[in-house]
């Protein structure tokens, strides 16, 4: 008998039965398979890359210094020069204050304490011809305080014609002095409108005549150490008799400083 070449692959020639692979789950045919994942080739995240920073500013051009130069001695003379010269000058602003301050000093006063008329007329028919003696009298009201005028004038009007005119020289006052000064006045073919002539009559026709009598003065003061120094302009109003021998009879004086 002959045995088939092919055979079953369950069936044997032999009766024992044919032996069983072992147990395996069965694999579908669908199912993927990945390989492992190797810790080295894990997936990292990427990080997202920052600009570059901004490129750093030039450097400042560099600056040539020029070689100094010595400075000339006359300048620094000069500088020092103006420094003392500026410390005189607060120094003497700071002593004037307080002289001003603590002596509070009075200006000098100018009055007429007596006049007389010599002579009076009006020649044809406005000009006057006059003769008059004034005793003027300067006094120094400070204690602590030396006064000297210079540069006097005074003048006398009628109203306002000047009709004569005298300097005086000039004079020193202590503190709390006072002098007298005679003034010799003389008006000569003085021209006078004709209202004022008609006006000169009047008065001389009611006994009582006035005239003004007007200062003018630079004085010094000094303290101690210290200078300084004003104009006085004084404006005195007087009333005489009529001539021929005319006599003080009222006054009225005046002083300011500029």
């Amino acid at each position: 008998m002959k045995t088939n070449k092919y055979t079953h692959p369950f069936t044997s020639s032999s009766n024992t039965p044919p032996k069983m692979p072992p147990h395996t789950t069965p694999t579908s045919t669908f199912q993927l398979h990945h390989p492992p994942i190797q810790p080295s080739k894990q997936m990292k995240p990427k990080l997202l890359a920052l600009p570059p920073p901004p490129p750093p500013p030039p450097p400042p051009p560099l600056k040539l210094l020029r070689p100094t130069r010595k400075t000339n001695p006359l300048v620094w003379c000069g500088a020092f020069a103006c420094i003392i010269f500026s410390l005189l000058l607060i120094l003497s602003g700071v002593a004037i204050i307080i002289v001003f301050v603590v002596i509070k000093p009075r200006i000098p006063s100018f009055d007429v304490t007596g006049a007389s008329l010599n002579g009076l007329y009006i020649d044809s028919p406005e000009y006057l011809n006059a003769d008059f003696t004034l005793l003027a009298n300067f006094s120094n009201p400070n204690r602590r305080i030396d006064v000297r005028f210079e540069h006097l004038s005074i003048d006398l009007y009628f109203y306002d014609s000047l009709i004569s005119a005298r300097a005086l020289s000039p004079l020193t006052l202590r503190g709390g002095e006072g002098k007298l000064e005679t003034v010799h006045m003389v008006a000569s073919e003085v021209y006078l409108s004709p209202e004022l002539a008609m006006e000169l009559r009047r008065q001389v026709g009611t006994n009582r005549v006035v005239y003004g009598i007007r200062g003018t003065f630079r004085v010094k003061a000094s303290i101690g150490l210290m200078r300084f120094s004003y104009w006085l302009y004084s404006r005195c109003q007087i009333e005489m008799t009529g001539p021929p021998t005319g006599v003080l009879v009222a006054r009225r004086c005046k002083t300011r400083r500029s």
